[in-house]
């Protein structure tokens, strides 16, 4: 990706944490002294967010040399030395917790996606969510995209997704399709939620992209399934687990949604030393 999709993100950060100084370091170290840090794995996973990382540390201080040993997607070894940063040290340590902060968020996510999607066993396809950290969605579903999932929609503008609340506020589902279709002079693709069976069959009559089964049971979704026919592509959301997805995968449906992947995510854990 590229940088200028994300700098905003990354000067935000830094300027929340440094604002005006790093009252510790700018006590103890004199302004031009120079040091070397290394990034250390400190568990066995997937590297995701490691261009994060360095363009982190080049925001702040472009003159520093940053060497990336493991791209976005490679899979490390506890205590594996992930990448190496030369220059100021009042600059490295300046940088060093959003950068961390950020790659070991990343990573977490894409080690979570990677366990969902084994547990499909290629059945279906994994799915993120808008459930993300508010400013950090494009990070967010890039990591999700480095752990083997797919992107849904990235937000309230690329695609029409008719949930529940729009089908009551509209008064049924083909109303609420219909003004999509009228308003939409773009054609972005639309998506309906339904919660039972006969929701899924009046959906069917409409020209939708795709259908989303809302808290179906496995065996709902199975009928959902044979009714469809593969007419349109059938989507499973609603409280999808470790535990339930490889079920859920065998249901025939084409893509499982998952907020867990990035709503409840357990950072990846990394060390940044000076040496």
């Amino acid at each position: 990706m590229n940088p200028k999709h994300y700098r905003h993100i990354l000067e935000t950060a830094l300027d929340e944490d440094i604002q005006t100084g790093d009252l510790t370091s700018q006590a103890i170290f004199p302004k031009h002294q120079q040091c070397e840090a290394e990034l250390i794995a400190k568990q066995e996973g997937i590297v995701a967010g490691i261009e994060v990382f360095r363009e982190t540390f080049w925001t702040l201080d472009e003159q520093l040399e940053v060497d990336i040993f493991f791209k976005d997607g490679d899979h490390c070894q506890n205590r594996d030395v992930i990448a190496k940063i030369k220059g100021s040290v009042l600059s490295i340590l300046g940088a060093e917790r959003v950068a961390l902060n950020l790659l070991q968020r990343m990573s977490g996510i894409a080690n979570l996606t990677h366990q969902f999607v084994k547990r499909c066993e290629g059945k279906c396809q994994v799915l993120d969510t808008r459930k993300t950290v508010p400013n950090l969605r494009i990070l967010d579903k890039w990591a999700v995209r480095l752990g083997g999932g797919m992107n849904h929609r990235i937000g309230l503008y690329d695609m029409a997704l008719i949930k529940e609340n729009h089908i009551k506020a509209a008064g049924g589902i083909t109303h609420a399709v219909n003004q999509i279709l009228d308003y939409d002079n773009h054609s972005r693709p639309i998506e309906v939620e339904v919660t039972d069976l006969e929701e899924l069959k009046e959906a069917l009559t409409c020209p939708v992209d795709r259908i989303m089964l809302d808290n179906m049971d496995n065996e709902t979704m199975k009928q959902a399934v044979l009714i469809a026919a593969d007419k349109v592509d059938l989507e499973a959301s609603g409280n999808v687990s470790l535990d339930t997805i490889s079920s859920i995968s065998k249901t025939g449906v084409d893509y499982v949604s998952v907020g867990a992947l990035t709503h409840s995510v357990k950072a990846m854990d990394y060390s940044l030393l000076i040496l």
